[in-house]
């Protein structure tokens, strides 16, 4: 089974995803990034170009010819998921499961402190649970544990 991390009590979920990646593509980790919501896709996306005002994070969709050499691929559909290839690290910014997440070694799932989002995330947690995946929980709320420890915690 999977070994799931759900970051909790992130002020800004986007911003975290973004960090989170900017630190696997550091450390030469590849990352894939699932979300079927067409808007927060579009804002996950243009965060990663203005992220790092010394530079931006390199990624692709997933239906990019250059998918399969690309270190943060953006996957925006269950086709598209199912598709690519799963090496590395599966980030979750869908509100529901991803398609067969027994799939991937590791699942990170970012929760801020919206309720919408928080209420997302327990019925998330309760899914993999029931499907007898490795959970872990993490407070990010501090600021200290940030998405450092969760990128290096392999």
């Amino acid at each position: 089974m999977s070994r799931i991390d759900f970051a909790f009590g992130a002020p800004n979920r986007l911003r975290m995803a973004c960090d989170t990646a900017a630190r696997h593509v550091r450390s030469g980790r590849r990352l894939l990034v699932y979300c079927t919501d067409p808007r927060r896709m579009e804002r996950f996306d243009a965060l990663l170009w203005s992220f790092d005002p010394a530079g931006f994070i390199p990624h692709v969709p997933a239906d990019d010819p250059l998918a399969a050499q690309a270190a943060v691929v953006l996957a925006k559909d269950a086709a598209e998921l199912t598709a690519t290839p799963h090496e590395g690290w599966l980030l979750n910014l869908d509100l529901d499961c991803p398609p067969q997440p027994e799939r991937y070694e590791r699942i990170l799932e970012i929760v801020s402190e919206h309720e919408a989002d928080k209420n997302a995330a327990r019925l998330r947690w309760v899914a993999y649970r029931q499907a007898g995946h490795d959970l872990r929980s993490h407070d990010v709320s501090g600021g200290n544990l940030q998405a450092e420890s969760l990128s290096n915690s392999v």
